[in-house]
């Protein structure tokens, strides 16, 4: 197909119906048979059309009226379009015009595809002013006339003429003085009308003289053809020529007839013996074709068009139909090979080469192109419905997937992920090598066969308006492999397996890299791959940190470091080796690394994105978050059972500290409070060290700085919740089971701080008290000393709040009460002053305030003497809180032939 026609200019642009009007423009037909429409303002003037040249048209117009466009429509472009328009007027005799002669017709012009023109007309209207509109050439416009002069007409023979209009219309150019001259003449012409019809014959008596002549002598002529032949002239010849032929087919008719089959018998010997090749091609082309040698039916079926094409002989035609039924059925059966899949490229080309030699209708190599195209989409459905339909439809593999009985990211680059090591693949994976094989195979092919239809390599008429279909036909099919695989790899499959999916499916993208792929087809797969990145580094990560929540398990208790800053279990440290924590997270991030981070051919940058740094983060912070789910747990996993003890502690520890025997009494192993104390440790342990320590791990191994994510110092309030938590878990275990004790302890015996029994010691309760903080200082001390300061500081200032509020209830003091009262003040205050808090020494100092002042100097001086030998007397006890810890202690491994069991 060419382009269509276009019409840019016309002349002249106006007339009456006959106009000669020449058309010129572009694409006007390549020959005259070219031509097959041409209208002016909606009328048909194809038939007066003269075709003159692929620019040039003359032909004549129509009975239009009004203005329209000239549509050329040609065999090669189909119908134009026109950038002008013609205006068509009806031009009849006026009342000034005067015509007395026959109009003479223009010769009929003859033209090579036998067509004849339109006559044209000499009836022209003069102008009834006489005057000449040569210098006119531009009209008044016909929208101004209208809006100026409504439904009037400027045509003489109108019932609306109007003057206005017509001179606007002709002669707006028109000088006054010409229109004058022109009035004049106007009124001569009417009054040379008035003469009448006498004075028209008269001046005009030469021509109807003539023309009565003419008429009498074709009427002469005609009496006497007929007076001398009759009526029918022709029919006696007609009957005299049958007679004669009857009388010659009856003398002839049997020597011709033995002749005729003599010549015909001899013929048809000799056409045998001559053309036995042509009639015994049906028989060898069927043969040739059940043996599958085509290129010699090809060969033959070439020798025969070239010798026999155009032959009239109808014997020849009858067998070079059975020769065309032969080839018909072998063209056919070839189309069918070519869309039964599967066939190596060689195999369609050749397929396709012989289909061209056959002369084959429509294109076989697109038919081919898009075959292919089917049966890889239709190769990627029968994969799917293969291996996921086995799975009954409801996706769960989890009777086919590799189960693992550790840390899972541990042993992946261990791990060999295939069918022949004996481990059950899911099928979604094997679903996902399937469709690569698949595409790998084919895809390629159906590549390697479009770039050969395009440049010719297939002997067949190229059409490059397809190039776009083509690549519409890639980008689809790739389309739907990347769906088939996103269906089948990306949901309910375990991090190993994605990762073993995401090696096949990179080894495809490398094999399509090499094959010169529109960029838009190889993004396709580009996304594809660097999502399934991103969830191969979600899916690792999420494994990691699921096993980290199941570390609770593996937690025996055993202190690996200890020195006075405190004990850290095996959990988040050990010995020589990172810790069960630290090695899992450190393992992921360079599985990760090696296998997802990494960039292969053509691939982004992983981490380049905000929203992949997000995503990276928040997986991270998984991981810490269920690391802080694992202490919680371990933490409060002794809560229900030191619950049941609860009925028992505060008799236990009236009067010694042996009340402080939990569950380890039962089941040989730490206490709650202890675990408490651990748990602790861990969490300090963690923030400190391992999260400082995990962060610049990933950095030192190319991953995004954490230290610059946005909240990262605010990610960690949950292990800062969890360590408020514990320690308050631990000091209502301890707290205030010991300051219950004191008011008991205090009032031991009926005893009263009215009565005048001479104090010789401390009272039962500071004795009581000193000796619980004793147990609990040595508790901390023997787990975390870093903790001391800590936990003993919130013992020791609930203790002096309630010896502020018992002082305040005191009723009344003896002098011997005064005395007992702040030796016992005093000895509490004095011993724990390095774990009391501003707010400790302020109760301290209050309960102090509330016990009057001594009577005497003799009174004072027994209370010194009586403090002095109560420290020297309990000089054991209080020397346990004379070691103050050190808050940024370093930790030292313990030895490493023994291993400390709380």
């Amino acid at each position: 197909m060419g382009p269509p026609p276009v019409v840019t200019g016309i002349s002249p642009k106006e007339g009456p119906p006959g106009t000669r009007v020449i058309v010129r423009g572009e694409f006007l037909g390549i020959r005259p048979q070219d031509l097959i429409g041409l209208t002016i303002c909606g009328c048909d003037c194809l038939l007066s059309a003269e075709w003159k040249s692929c620019n040039k048209i003359i032909a004549r117009s129509g009975p239009c009226k009004e203005r329209g466009d000239i549509i050329v429509t040609t065999r090669s472009g189909g119908q134009g379009t026109s950038t002008v328009q013609f205006r068509g007027y009806h031009e009849t005799i006026g009342p000034m015009k005067e015509s007395a002669v026959w109009v003479d017709e223009a010769p009929l012009q003859s033209f090579v595809w036998g067509r004849r023109a339109l006559s044209p007309t000499n009836y022209q209207q003069e102008d009834p002013l006489g005057l000449s509109v040569e210098g006119n050439d531009k009209k008044f416009p016909e929208d101004e006339l209208i809006e100026l002069f409504g439904d009037s007409s400027g045509e003489l023979t109108s019932e609306k003429f109007h003057p206005g209009w017509f001179l606007l219309q002709h002669h707006h150019a028109t000088t006054l003085d010409d229109l004058k001259a022109g009035l004049a003449y106007l009124r001569r012409k009417v009054n040379s009308q008035k003469e009448g019809q006498l004075s028209f014959l008269k001046a005009n008596v030469g021509s109807v003289m003539e023309q009565l002549d003419t008429i009498m002598l074709l009427k002469d002529q005609f009496e006497l053809d007929t007076n001398k032949y009759g009526n029918n002239p022709t029919e006696k010849l007609e009957t005299a020529i049958k007679e004669s032929m009857a009388e010659a087919n009856k003398m002839f008719d049997s020597v011709l007839a033995r002749r005729d089959r003599a010549d015909a018998t001899r013929n048809a010997l000799s056409l045998m013996q001559r053309y036995k090749f042509l009639f015994c091609m049906p028989v060898n082309i069927e043969k040739n074709i059940k043996r599958g040698n085509y290129d010699l039916v090809i060969n033959d079926y070439a020798r025969v068009k070239n010798l026999f094409k155009n032959t009239e002989v109808e014997v020849f035609k009858k067998v070079l139909a059975e020769v065309e039924d032969r080839i018909a059925l072998l063209r056919i059966t070839l189309m069918k090979n070519l869309e039964e899949m599967p066939l190596t490229l060689d195999e369609q080309k050749k397929i396709i080469r012989n289909l061209v030699n056959l002369d084959a209708e429509g294109d076989p190599a697109w038919e081919a192109i898009v075959s292919h195209a089917s049966y890889l989409e239709k190769s990627i459905i029968a994969c799917m419905q293969e291996h996921l339909d086995s799975d009954g439809g409801s996706g769960d593999d989890s009777n086919k997937t590799l189960k693992s009985n550790g840390f899972l990211p541990m042993n992946i680059k261990h791990l060999r992920l295939h069918p022949s090591d004996g481990i059950s693949v899911p099928s979604r994976v094997l679903c996902t090598e399937a469709i690569c094989d698949v595409v790998t195979e084919q895809l390629p092919d159906l590549w390697r066969l479009g770039q050969s239809y395009f440049t010719g390599q297939l002997h067949v008429a190229v059409d490059t308006e397809k190039q776009g279909p083509f690549k519409s036909l890639v980008l689809s099919s790739i389309q739907h492999a990347v769906e088939a695989i996103k269906n089948s790899c990306c949901a309910n499959v375990e991090a190993p397996w994605l990762l073993h999916s995401l090696r096949g499916i990179r080894q495809m993208y490398a094999s399509l890299i090499h094959l010169d792929l529109p960029s838009e087809a190889l993004d396709i797969f580009g996304k594809f791959i660097f999502e399934l990145r991103m969830q191969c580094l979600v899916a690792l990560f999420k494994q990691t940190a699921d096993n980290i929540n199941g570390l609770h398990r593996k937690e025996r208790w055993q202190i690996e470091y200890l020195n006075e800053d405190g004990g850290i279990t095996r959990l988040v440290i050990k010995h020589s080796t990172p810790c069960l924590f630290e090695e899992m997270i450190l393992e992921v991030s360079k599985v990760t690394r090696e296998t997802v981070a990494i960039c292969g051919p053509r691939e982004e940058q992983l981490f380049a994105g905000p929203s992949q740094r997000a995503v990276y983060h928040n997986a991270v912070k998984q991981l810490f978050t269920s690391f802080a789910r694992c202490l919680q747990q371990l933490a409060f996993s002794g809560s229900e059972e030191a619950l049941e003890d609860d009925g028992q502690s505060v008799s236990q520890l009236v009067g010694s500290p042996s009340g402080y025997r939990t569950r380890s009494d039962k089941h040989h192993g730490p206490s709650w409070e202890q675990c408490l104390l651990i748990s602790l440790s861990n969490i300090r342990y963690t923030l400190n060290v391992i999260l400082p320590r995990a962060r610049d791990a990933f950095r030192a191994q190319g991953y995004p700085d954490l230290s610059t994510a946005v909240g990262w110092n605010a990610d960690w309030t949950e292990l800062e919740t969890l360590d408020g938590a514990v320690l308050d878990a631990y000091l209502e275990r301890r707290s205030d089971p010991l300051v219950g004790t004191i008011e008991p302890s205090m009032y031991l015996g009926g005893l009263e701080w009215d009565s005048e029994i001479e104090p010789t010691h401390v009272r039962p309760y500071a004795q009581e008290a000193l000796a619980n903080l004793v147990a609990v200082h040595a508790e901390v001390r023997r787990v975390s000393p870093g903790l001391l300061k800590r936990v003993l500081s919130h013992i020791v200032e609930t203790i002096a709040e309630e010896l502020a509020r018992l002082m305040f209830c005191v009723t009344g003091f003896h002098r011997t009460g005064i005395i007992q009262a702040r030796v016992d003040i005093a000895l509490l205050r004095n011993t724990l002053v390095g774990y009391s808090t501003p707010r400790a020494r302020s109760f301290f100092e209050d309960a102090l305030e509330v016990i009057p002042q001594p009577k005497n100097a003799e009174d004072l001086k027994r209370i010194e003497t009586l403090l002095s030998k109560v420290t020297t007397s309990m000089g054991l006890q209080l020397s346990c809180f004379g070691d103050q810890p050190t808050e940024n202690a370093t930790l030292e491994p313990v030895d490493p032939n023994r291993t400390t069991t709380v």
